[in-house]
């Protein structure tokens, strides 16, 4: 699958959007609020796989990145606007499902403000 988006476009947006340290982010795929979200193949959500994805893709150069990882870097750069465009919920956006499954993607909300 080809993106239309250049490698430099997807790298803003990805650097913009992805505002998780892949410590960060590995620890809360540990947690059981992280495993609790996403829709599920076999015993792991595509959330939770993408999550790790990102690790290694945050782990890697810039100049070394594959396309598998770039394409994959577009979807989560898609996939991370598309679920902020929907809007959290009206409070407790802290432990929302909302706001966990955007963190299995790299994205935590409050980070924004």
């Amino acid at each position: 699958m080809s993106s239309s988006k250049s490698h430099d476009q997807i790298w803003d947006e990805w650097r913009d959007l992805v505002n998780m340290a892949p410590q960060e982010l590995e620890d809360w795929l540990e947690t059981s609020e992280s495993k609790s979200v996403g829709d599920s193949e076999d015993s792991e959500s595509t959330g939770h796989k993408s999550g790790r994805q990102i690790v290694n893709i945050k782990r890697t150069n810039k100049d070394d990145l594959s396309d598998d990882q770039w394409d994959h870097m577009a979807t989560v750069v898609g996939y991370i606007k598309r679920h902020l465009s929907q809007g959290g919920p009206d409070d407790d956006i802290e432990h929302s499902d909302w706001r966990y499954s955007l963190m299995n993607w790299g994205h935590d909300p409050p980070k924004e403000e």
